[in-house]
């Protein structure tokens, strides 16, 4: 079954303290006020925090996935993928999962050390 922009709703919003706020006329996703995700404008893309220095490596492995947006993502810690290209709901957990650890406060994320992992 293909992810969907619901898949991502319901995933990002089961993170600790995640709330959803829309911004820039996209669903963005939150946790102590910092964005970790958004929803593209069509809802077949999610972008997602992502260090730099990883992104690259990334798209050059699965470059059908993921993506940056040429002029606007290039100098941020930030990524995108096709929600379509996804292999399942767990590996779209995974990659939120991340992006919230990378957004939360420190002593929040130290809280869950075991977030995205499968049971």
């Amino acid at each position: 079954m293909p992810i969907t922009a619901e898949d991502v709703r319901e995933i990002a919003l089961s993170l600790p303290d995640s709330s959803e706020k829309l911004s820039w006329g996209m669903p963005t996703f939150r946790v102590a006020g910092k964005v970790f995700a958004a929803l593209g404008e069509d809802d077949t893309t999610v972008g997602f925090k992502c260090p730099r220095e990883e992104r690259a490596e990334l798209i050059a492995a699965e470059p059908a996935k993921f993506f940056l947006r040429a002029g606007h993502d290039d100098n941020y810690a930030w990524l995108r993928a096709r929600l379509a290209a996804l292999d399942d709901r767990a590996e779209l957990r995974a990659i939120l999962a991340d992006a919230w650890r990378q957004a939360a406060p420190k002593r929040l994320a130290e809280a869950h050390p075991n977030l995205g992992t499968p049971a």
